[in-house]
C-alpha cells in the first residue's frame, strides 16, 4: 500500500511543480517512477531477468 501511496505524492508534487516553474519536464517524474518501481519488482523475482521478462509477456497470449 505504500507504494500508491508514494507514486500519488510524485504526481501531484510534480504536477504541482510542473504549473509553478512552467517547465512541463516535470511531467516526465511520475512516469520515471512508474518504471523504476516495475523494473525494481522485476529484478526481486529470483530468475534471470529476461527469463522473467519473457514470461510477463508469455502470460498475455
Amino acid at each position: 500500500m505504500l507504494i500508491p501511496i508514494i507514486l500519488a505524492v510524485i504526481t501531484v508534487l510534480s504536477v504541482v511543480l510542473a504549473l509553478k516553474k512552467k517547465r512541463p519536464i516535470f511531467f516526465a517524474l511520475p512516469i520515471i517512477a512508474l518504471f523504476a518501481v516495475t523494473l525494481t519488482k522485476i529484478i526481486m523475482v529470483p530468475m534471470p531477468f529476461w527469463e522473467t521478462v519473457q514470461f510477463i509477456f508469455d502470460l498475455r497470449g
